[in-house]
């Protein structure tokens, strides 16, 4: 009987190792997470302040643009065709720049 006691006490010996070590695994895992939640939620929070400057100079190009320009931008979006191969020869510059002669064009960057 010593024997079968014995190996029972060798098979709970084996069991709380086991049980450590998951537990060990466990909390790296959480850890690494943790750690990449906390990145990701940086990433996203400079995902969504570029996203909000780049709505601004949208915003800021449309009011600027002719109408022209306006209708000439839809249409190559809607072809998906790139802005700069399809640009008639008369355009000094692309429809959705803003001229450097325009004062507003300054205010380009500090928008954010």
């Amino acid at each position: 009987m010593t024997k079968s006691s014995g190996s029972g006490a060798s098979v709970v010996a084996i069991d709380n190792k086991i049980e450590q070590a998951m537990d060990l695994v466990k909390s790296h895992l959480m850890y690494a997470v943790r750690e990449e939640v906390e990145v990701l939620k940086e990433q996203i929070k400079e995902l969504i302040e570029k996203n909000s400057q780049l709505e601004q100079e949208n915003n800021l190009l449309k009011t600027l643009a002719s109408p022209e320009q306006l209708a000439q931008v839809q249409a190559q979006l809607q072809t998906g065709s790139p802005p700069a191969t399809t640009q008639p020869q008369g355009t000094t510059h692309s429809p959705l720049c803003v001229p450097p002669a325009q004062p507003a064009s300054q205010g380009l960057g500090s928008t954010a």
